[in-house]
């Protein structure tokens, strides 16, 4: 053959074998996974190269590669395996044939029909072998994968499926020590996506099986591990398995936690502490991890400890009552009052947190795990220090820290404080408040009126720093003096009246007014005004006062007594109906008393009050001011002086009659004792008709 020949062979057989490589790349090739051995997969690869012609060897070389991994032949693999296959059915005409065959030889048949190398027993071999690399797979279920690769958003799972899945690494989050080689669970959601991808899920596995484990991590008394995902009210909410489960603030760690917020995003161990299978409600601790350790701790701390020992710890917590603190395992409190000699508003004043300080241990309770500390126990006691020159009669100066209603607590120096009761504050004996004179934070000066150095006490007062008014009292305020005061309190009795401070006094009721009667007070003046009064009396042993307001004026009864004389008759108002009866306003602001018998009126009706009428006086009292009225008595009496004057006139005119009789008996003759007999008759009858018209009207 020529060499034109040759090369004429060669580009047709060129042509033939693109042909056919077209034809097989056009064929859709799944991607699919080998399991098969190292071994096998050279022997194929050897086999394929031993029928190849070393022309074609040459082409097709470089697509071998036989340092893949012998677990996954890609489909790159694959589709070399068929080029192979494909260029040894179109070299074998060739190779049979001798160097002088011509292009008119070649048979073109062969092109477009199916051959199969392989022999049938050949051709099972390799199909169960591939069989061999895939496992069972069906959706809706969870199996085991393992970690194939990861990044920072993606994990790469083989579950021995035909291809890997990829699962978001957002749902590995409660783990952050995944690893490549890690085995995890996995949901089959799709084997394959409209996209050929296999889906899977990490999130819904663990979900799926999430409240067996819990139950069993309770049951088991297990530690899991949960990742905290956020804060709420009260505590933080955590993954666990899938579920999520709260984990109260107290339950974080055995100290108070202040920032909450730090805890989120972290992953941490906990304790299943109780699951509510109605609500689907779980609650962890991490708490609880540490107690068991912390409590064997304190059982020997607490058997070290002894009353008087000084240790060191930490400021775990501050209230408004005490300071807790951490001594290492156990807690102790120091009371706000054994932080400072001197007085405390707040512990913050002393301390802040996570401060270390030495304590002195107070008193322990092995039982109860209670252990008091103090602070202010390391120094000395202020009073110990106290000058010896101080003594009772000496003036002081400090500031007010407390204050209460019955005085105000001052601190003269840090930790020695005294006493200045409201009554030592001012001269008045009126009560008041000891706000009305100081406030926390003045500076005040006193003078010290006791000191007890062994009970640590002091009494101070501060009206001592002015002179007592009652030391002269009877040289400013003489009896019969009058003055100016004003009107502090009221009593049933009488008035409380302050004529300076320190200097008090009572008008007594029947002291206010001359002629008015005054049941209260309250009906005469008001707290706080002013009223004119003139000493009466002065108690300087009770600090007491007797004044008198009507007194300024004249006794206006001493002129009454001969105004209103008894049996006087005197126009009158009635201003008050009681049930005993009425007042009655006279002239001159006098009022009476008039009973009830003695309203009825001459028509016998019964009068009114506002009426004006005229009454009679019928007693009259200058001691007790008092006149009794009658308004029945005027006309009674009138019509009984009436009667009297006529009766006086009738007998008048029988005892003229009867002299002239005597002195005509002796010349009586028959006719004159017959008339003598008839005016007789005339008398008797008027003596009975006047009788009956005096009964007739005592009925009436």
């Amino acid at each position: 053959m020529t060499e034109k020949e040759k090369d004429a062979t060669l580009e047709n057989i060129e042509a033939a074998e693109s042909v056919v490589n077209n034809d097989v790349e056009q064929t859709e090739v799944k991607e699919v996974k080998f399991k098969a051995e190292p071994a096998e997969v050279k022997q194929e690869v050897g086999e394929v190269h031993s029928e190849v012609s070393p022309e074609i060897t040459t082409e097709v070389s470089p697509e071998i590669t036989t340092e893949e991994s012998p677990e996954v032949v890609t489909q790159e693999k694959i589709k070399v395996s068929k080029r192979k296959t494909a260029a040894k059915t179109i070299i074998t005409p060739s190779a049979k044939s001798s160097a002088n065959v011509g292009f008119d030889d070649f048979d073109w048949a062969i092109i477009n029909n199916k051959h199969d190398d392989y022999k049938p027993e050949d051709r099972k071999k390799f199909s169960d072998l591939y069989d061999e690399t895939l496992s069972t797979v069906a959706e809706n279920e969870c199996i085991e994968g393992t970690v194939i690769s990861m990044n920072k958003r993606e994990v790469v799972i083989n579950i021995g499926y035909k291809s890997e899945g990829v699962v978001s690494l957002n749902e590995f989050r409660y783990n952050p020590e995944l690893k490549p080689g890690d085995k995890v669970e996995i949901y089959v959601e799709s084997k394959e996506d409209k996209k050929g991808q296999l889906l899977l899920s990490h999130k819904k596995a663990r979900a799926m099986r999430s409240w067996d484990r819990v139950n069993s991590a309770l049951e088991h008394d297990e530690i899991i591990k949960g990742y905290i995902k956020c804060r709420t009210k009260g505590g933080m909410i955590v993954d666990v398995f899938g579920i999520e489960a709260f984990l109260p603030g107290s339950q974080i760690d055995v100290k108070p936690i202040r920032d909450y917020d730090a805890f989120v995003g972290k992953t941490m161990e906990f304790k299943v502490v109780k699951i509510n299978h109605e609500f689907k409600n779980v609650v962890v601790s991490h708490k609880a991890l540490i107690e068991a350790e912390l409590e064997q701790q304190k059982k020997e701390i607490i058997a070290k400890l002894e009353k008087g020992q000084v240790l060191e710890g930490t400021v775990k917590n501050i209230t408004s009552y005490g300071v807790f603190i951490d001594l290492g395992g156990v807690d102790g409190l120091i009371h706000i009052t054994d932080l400072s000699w001197g007085r405390v508003n707040h512990p913050e004043e002393i301390v802040q947190l996570d401060q270390k300080l030495n304590v002195v241990i107070l008193d322990f309770d092995d039982d109860k795990k209670r252990i008091a500390l103090g602070l202010k126990q390391l120094t000395s006691h202020p009073w110990d220090s106290l000058s010896e020159t101080l003594k009772v009669g000496d003036q002081v100066k400090g500031k007010v820290v407390v204050m209460a209603d019955y005085g105000a607590f001052v601190e003269i120096a840090t930790g020695v404080e005294g006493l200045i009761h409201v009554s030592e504050m001012s001269w008045s004996q009126h009560l008041r408040s000891a706000q009305e004179f100081m406030k926390v934070g003045d500076e005040v000066e006193a003078i010290v009126l006791t000191l007890d150095r062994e009970e640590r006490k002091m009494s101070l007062g501060i009206k001592q720093l002015k002179t007592d008014p009652w030391d002269k009292i009877t040289e400013k305020y003489a009896i019969g003096s009058k003055h100016t005061a004003k009107v502090r309190n009221f009593t049933n009795f009488g008035v409380f009246v302050e004529i300076e401070e320190g200097v008090d006094g009572l008008i007594h009721i029947s002291d206010l007014s001359w002629t008015r009667k005054i049941k209260h007070p309250a009906e005469f003046t008001s707290i706080g005004a002013d009223i004119e009064v003139v000493v009466l009396e002065i108690d300087k042993d009770n600090r007491r006062l007797s004044l008198g307001h009507k007194q300024l004026e004249e006794n206006p009864w001493d002129v009454f007594e001969t105004l209103f004389e008894v049996d006087s008759v005197h126009e009158g108002t009635i201003v008050e109906m009681t049930d005993k009866g009425a007042i009655v306003a006279l002239s001159y602001g006098v009022e009476g008393f008039v009973s009830q018998k003695h309203l009825i009126k001459e028509n016998g009706q019964q009068a009114k009050i506002e009426e004006k009428l005229p009454f009679k006086v019928m007693e009259f009292s200058k001691g007790s001011k008092k006149i009794v009225l009658s308004h029945t008595r005027v006309f009674e009496d009138d019509k009984k002086h009436a009667e009297e004057t006529k009766e006086k006139t009738q007998q008048s005119t029988t005892k003229k009659v009867q002299r002239n009789l005597t002195a005509n008996l002796e010349k009586t003759t028959l006719g004159d004792i017959s008339e003598l007999a008839a005016l007789k008759d005339k008398m008797e009858k008027s003596q009975k008709k006047k009788k009956a018209d005096t009964k007739d009207k005592e009925n009436a």
